[in-house]
């Protein structure tokens, strides 16, 4: 399966990617790739996930034109409503193609990772669906601020792993999920939640999620007649962003911004911009940009987002940064947060603080964009979790 973004090694985005794992995991992750690559190329799964994407999670989601933030800010601007899916963000698209695959594969139960929650409850709400029994790892850091989500998962009926080392944010839960993952893969399926980790997860969570981007692009010619100039999305693994990116690569005249979390600035070093202050290196099985210092070792990160809280980012975007079809920059804690503040006020709608941060980039730089330019703004996900932050 050759990578679209660069390079033709099976499982590298130019020198991006790779299977960095113990030898416990080669051949879990050998199977995963080989029934993967069969489902995608059989029609009757292809035929399942559709009616599911239709019937079960919501598609296709609206393209919303913010008319009275647009006057505000001297652009056009469009949101697509990832925040309308069934559980409230973009997850869900993933979830229940993995969860599919993970039935098909014949696995018994399902694992996940989650930081923000939103993944945690997406997986849930699909192992419930098909009846699997469900168990989630989720950092103790993002347990107390992402309370609400905590509540939903074990509504759902999954069990809620505390993770206790490290940060106790989404870096200490997915290395959780990956340890328990080596010990149960004969049984397990582990449904990543972001386009990281070790081949074949990039590539398959891009696959999943490009739903976003196939929608946007037929959305925005029917609606406005014409590409947008730019779409802009939040990047943590960057799963929402790889999925709406992915129909507009060829389109050299759409710019396509990641938006990562700026935290308290850059320059303090309480941030997660890793395009910013990091370097490429190894982390949960992929190469990419993380942040580390010299001697290699994992540096914390900081964002009021937990979703955007996590070192590294997908090999995918190291690729697309490194051969320019797409830009990095950040947003910082107090500009998505007065950016959620002004769509809830503008518009009525109350966006994800990950989201926001995409929504900050943009009305940062609504000069540089150029006044009246079309603009896509991917809201990934729906701030009800995040009450407890915007509203103290």
């Amino acid at each position: 399966m050759k990578n679209p973004s660069g390079g033709g090694r099976p499982g590298f985005f130019g020198p991006y990617g790779g299977r960095f794992v113990p030898e416990t995991l080669i051949e879990p992750l050998r199977e995963l790739e080989a029934a993967y690559d069969a489902a995608r190329r059989d029609a009757r799964f292809r035929k399942e996930l559709a009616r599911e994407l239709a019937t079960y999670v919501g598609r296709p989601t609206p393209l919303t034109y913010a008319g009275r933030l647009s006057k505000e800010l001297g652009l056009r601007v469009w949101l697509k409503r990832e925040d309308l899916t069934h559980t409230g963000a973009h997850k869900i698209n993933n979830t229940v193609g993995q969860v599919l695959l993970a039935r098909r594969m014949g696995k018994k139960r399902v694992i996940a990772e989650t930081g923000a929650g939103q993944h945690g409850v997406a997986t849930a709400a699909a192992a419930a669906r098909y009846g699997l029994p469900c168990r989630v790892y989720m950092g103790t850091e993002d347990m107390a601020r992402q309370a609400p989500n905590v509540g939903r998962m074990k509504f759902l009926g999954a069990e809620v792993v505390a993770v206790e080392s490290g940060s106790r944010t989404l870096k200490d839960a997915t290395s959780e999920a990956l340890r328990a993952w080596s010990a149960e893969s004969r049984e397990t399926f582990y449904v990543l939640g972001s386009a990281l980790g070790p081949h074949p997860y990039p590539s398959m969570v891009r696959d999943f999620q490009s739903v976003i981007g196939h929608e946007a692009r037929a959305q925005i010619l029917k609606e406005a007649g014409r590409l947008p100039r730019e779409i802009a999305a939040c990047v943590g693994g960057g799963s929402n962003a790889i999925g709406i990116f992915t129909a507009f690569v060829k389109d050299k005249g759409v710019r396509l911004t990641g938006v990562e979390a700026g935290g308290k600035g850059v320059r303090t070093g309480l941030h997660a911009a890793r395009f910013a202050g990091g370097r490429p290196g190894v982390l949960h099985g992929t190469y990419t940009y993380l942040l580390q210092d010299a001697a290699g070792q994992v540096l914390p990160t900081h964002s009021v987002s937990a979703g955007l809280d996590y070192p590294a980012v997908g090999p995918e975007h190291a690729e697309l940064r490194r051969t320019g079809r797409a830009r990095y920059s950040s947003a910082t804690d107090a500009e998505a947060l007065k950016a959620a503040s002004a769509l809830g006020r503008l518009e009525g709608i109350l966006p994800a603080l990950e989201s926001s941060h995409a929504l900050a980039y943009v009305m940062r730089e609504r000069r540089k964009i150029g006044r009246n330019a079309l603009v896509i703004v991917n809201l990934s996900g729906r701030g009800d979790k995040d009450l407890g932050t915007l509203c103290p």
